[in-house]
């Protein structure tokens, strides 16, 4: 299993170069599709110039299905791609060749997915939120994602087939949930308590009073 050990830094910066094989960038489309990217490591040289590379990127343990994971996102959210992937090399936690790290894109947030090996499962402490406009579009993502052996869970919770939390919102929630009406605040949030999935119709008419 890889540990803090196993990465090098330099700099501060994380140096993919020291662990391991790194592919140029690759580009997955929704129906999995390959193809090489010319012109080096296109997501190592954005760290180590920090030009474009977003200051957090979040970074998602997985045991062995970092590829499935990112093709399946990439399937879920449309236009989405794939900057990098590294590899491990010889005398390696895995074996030399394995994918190590997969650096990829989606809806304009930069993520990194690593195979790190077993012990570390995602919890409900870290999830992602998904701000949605109508309800077609919390529909989508809530089929989309709970698909496969997901799990649909409450107040708009959901965990995709890989564990990993996600959270389908409307992006008006924050809105009603952050003003000073302490009673529209209530009202919306004792709507969101009765619901799995988010219904805007029912929140709209709570946060308006209805």
């Amino acid at each position: 299993m890889l540990g803090l050990g196993d990465f090098v830094f330099r700099d501060g910066l994380l140096d993919f170069g020291a662990l391991g094989g790194v592919d140029s960038g690759e580009d997955v489309g929704a129906a999995g599709k390959h193809g090489k990217q010319t012109g080096g490591s296109c997501f190592e040289r954005r760290i180590r110039s920090c030009s474009g590379m977003q200051k957090i990127t979040p970074f998602l343990w997985f045991d062995a299905q970092a590829e499935e994971a990112v093709g399946f996102y990439l399937s879920v959210f449309k236009g989405g791609k794939i900057y990098t992937t590294t590899r491990y090399p010889e005398n390696g936690p895995r074996p030399a060749g394995t994918v190590m790290t997969i650096a990829f894109e989606l809806q304009g947030e930069q993520f990194v997915a690593l195979n790190g090996g077993p012990g570390f499962p995602f919890t409900n402490a870290v999830s992602l939120v998904v701000n949605c406009e109508s309800q077609a579009e919390i529909d989508y993502y809530w089929e989309k994602l709970a698909a496969d052996g997901g799990e649909q869970i409450q107040c708009g919770w959901l965990k995709d087939k890989f564990g990993m939390p996600w959270q389908i919102v409307p992006g008006k929630v924050w809105d009603w949930l952050g003003g000073d009406d302490p009673a529209r605040v209530q009202r919306v949030t004792a709507a969101v308590w009765q619901m799995e999935k988010l219904d805007l119709a029912e929140l709209e008419r709570a946060a308006n009073g209805g």
